[in-house]
């Protein structure tokens, strides 16, 4: 008896139906898109934190690494504290840690020139900084266009006001009481008005107190316009008893072109002011023993703010 042979395959190997193409094909372990996008998330988290919860606080900044218009606010601070104590040594010196070139004298005439067509002669305080620009550079025999932008202070022009004669009046009738023969009118007056009365640019308060054993005793000072925007070279002024002294903002560009501190004795009481720009502090400023929270003994420190 004869064997059949066996019936063929209901598909060819090579027909196999297309559905059972992915149970062949080798399974990846990551998802392209997945990684692609997981990268983008993991991107945007990142910046926001690092723009946003902790940003870099940049420290120890040398002052040849600052912006331009950042140098030109120190040059203004350098100027101004060479009005207040005539030490040119230490102005030199300071300018050569910008690095303004071989004639550090011409780069500040030209600052002041750049400054005083800009906007920065729009306030009294920026007036007054270009000011002690043109001083310091003209000393040293050095000339820049803000000589004819910015003139010099010249003394306040006065009004005269001629208050007119009063009028003679009529004697009255004969009487039996003698009057005078005559009556003369009185001289005229003059009185002088000012036609530029004091005013004060920035107010002050305290706005907080602080105890801490690395700022000891502290006064941190910070001057700013309207929308706190930080001014620098502004001149802040503190006395006690028997001395005072004056620093400029500014000069701490790590912390800000407002800021500017001063350093207290324990047990002393201070008065804080900007010399012909903002009136004393109603109440002083004590350096009273204070403890931080560790447990550790300090002096008290104060934060001020000078807004225009």
């Amino acid at each position: 008896m004869s064997s059949l042979p066996p019936p063929p395959p209901p598909f060819p190997p090579d027909t196999l139906p297309l559905r059972s193409e992915r149970y062949r094909r080798p399974r990846r372990l990551v998802n392209g898109w997945a990684l692609f996008f997981g990268v983008c998330i993991g991107l945007a988290l990142g910046l926001f934190y690092a723009w946003q919860i902790a940003p870099v606080q940049e420290i120890d900044t040398l002052p040849r690494q600052l912006r331009p218009q950042d140098k030109a606010h120190y040059v203004v601070a350098v100027g101004l504290r060479f009005a207040y104590d005539s030490d040119l040594a230490r102005a030199v010196e300071s300018l050569i840690a910008l690095e303004l070139g071989t004639d550090p004298f011409q780069a500040v005439a030209d600052i002041a020139c750049d400054l005083a067509r800009s906007g920065y002669v729009d306030s009294t305080a920026g007036v007054r900084g270009v000011r002690a620009l043109k001083t310091f550079y003209q000393l040293q025999g050095k000339a820049g266009c803000a000589d004819v932008l910015i003139p010099d202070v010249s003394s306040p022009q006065v009004v005269e006001v001629l208050v007119p004669t009063p009028t003679a009046t009529l004697p009255p009738p004969p009487s039996k009481t003698p009057l005078p023969a005559d009556v003369t009118p009185t001289a005229a007056g003059v009185f002088v008005v000012p036609t530029t009365p004091p005013q004060r640019t920035y107010s002050g308060r305290i706005v907080s107190t602080f105890c801490d054993v690395n700022l000891s005793g502290i006064i941190e000072v910070f001057v700013q316009q309207v929308g706190g925007q930080g001014v620098a070279g502004q001149t802040v002024r503190v006395r006690w008893d028997g001395g005072e002294s004056r620093f400029v903002t500014g000069l701490k560009p790590e912390r800000g072109a407002a800021y500017a501190d001063f350093q207290m004795e324990a047990g002393r009481a201070y008065t804080i002011d900007m010399p012909a720009q903002a009136d004393p502090l109603p109440n002083p400023i004590e350096a009273r023993p204070c403890t931080t929270e560790s447990g550790a003994t300090a002096v008290t420190s104060y934060r001020v703010v000078f807004t225009r």
